[in-house]
């Protein structure tokens, strides 16, 4: 698929980060976009950048609310945008939606674990049910899953647990691995690529919070300061004595820094996943970090979740330890 104008895309995730740099980037190319998310708000945001980045004549945009866990909402975003869209089939899936949380098995609730895991993978495996006759229609398609680095090293350094985020996206990984085999036998007309960005400018923490607490609200409830207490406590750090100002105050910094200090923006991960999908490469890494780390963990394995690997690792690229 050299060529977006005149396509069709599915978008979930569309209404922050990489999610709305698609959106963004494939309308500026003529290419019809339906996004779904859990925020109207962002979506309509979103739709504004559209509108003024000056989108071709005739190139449709539509927004949904759904939540990419929930089969039913899927299956209604997918018949809604049919009939808005005017269409019984599309040309791209990218199954991008996806928050982080309930890192541990041992001190998170399960319920904070499986909506992190439902969301990252359930959504994923949910998206391509979904949208596939849609996908069959079409002369060509094209289905691209968002894995991360966390799809081949399943930590964010030695001192937070990262198991639900982890598990979902290795399942990611390895589900559109064994798609490019079944869909050259089953469905040739249709290819699959598998996302795994680094550091990418989201704001992925500051969503997942939301999500996860089931609030729009950007302050943290009395609810949540005590869940951040506990997640420090089981790192080893005592925030009891820690003001609950001070704690929002940590809080909104972590968000603004991992948006705004990242090494690469979402912008430009956008462009590199479009590219790729040009490029019909199944495998694409996005970012100098992501580039590294694959190397270094092929190289020694073995080594890759001991701290050293992490500290060393980190000064390389300029991650910042303790996370």
């Amino acid at each position: 698929m050299k060529d977006f104008a005149g396509k069709t895309a599915v978008i979930t995730g569309g209404g922050t980060g990489m999610g709305r740099e698609l959106a963004r980037q494939l309308a500026a190319e003529g290419c019809n976009v339906a996004m779904c998310d859990v925020s109207a708000r962002a979506m309509d945001e979103t739709v504004r950048l559209i509108e003024a980045d000056g989108k071709p004549q005739g190139t449709k945009v539509t927004t949904h609310i759904a939540d990419v866990s929930i089969e039913a909402q899927l299956i209604a975003f997918r018949d809604e945008m049919a009939q808005q869209q005017q269409t019984d089939r599309i040309h791209l899936l990218f199954n991008n939606a996806g928050i982080a949380g309930g890192g541990s098995m041992v001190t998170d609730s399960r319920a904070a674990w499986e909506k992190t895991f439902n969301v990252c993978w359930g959504g994923v495996y949910l998206g391509v049910r979904t949208f596939l006759p849609m996908l069959m229609a079409a002369d060509e398609g094209h289905i691209v899953n968002t894995s991360s680095v966390n799809g081949f090293w399943a930590t964010v350094g030695p001192n937070t647990s990262h198991t639900a985020y982890a598990a979902a996206k290795f399942a990611v990984k390895g589900f559109t691995e064994a798609l490019v085999t079944d869909l050259r036998l089953t469905a040739p007309h249709i290819k699959c690529s598998v996302v795994m960005p680094g550091h990418i400018g989201t704001s992925i923490i500051a969503n997942s919070r939301k999500v996860q607490g089931g609030t729009d609200s950007d302050d943290l409830s009395a609810e949540e300061l005590a869940q951040a207490r506990a997640r420090a406590a089981a790192a080893g750090r005592d925030l009891s004595q820690v003001p609950d100002v001070a704690i929002r105050a940590i809080s909104a910094e972590a968000a603004r820094s991992f948006l705004e200090d990242a090494p690469m923006t979402a912008t430009a991960a956008a462009k590199v996943i479009l590219d790729g999908v040009k490029a019909e490469r199944w495998r694409i890494l996005v970012g100098e970090d992501a580039q590294i780390l694959d190397q270094w963990v092929r190289k020694d394995p073995e080594q890759a979740y001991e701290p050293q690997f992490f500290a060393d690792f980190a000064q390389q690229v300029g991650w910042k330890l303790g996370g």
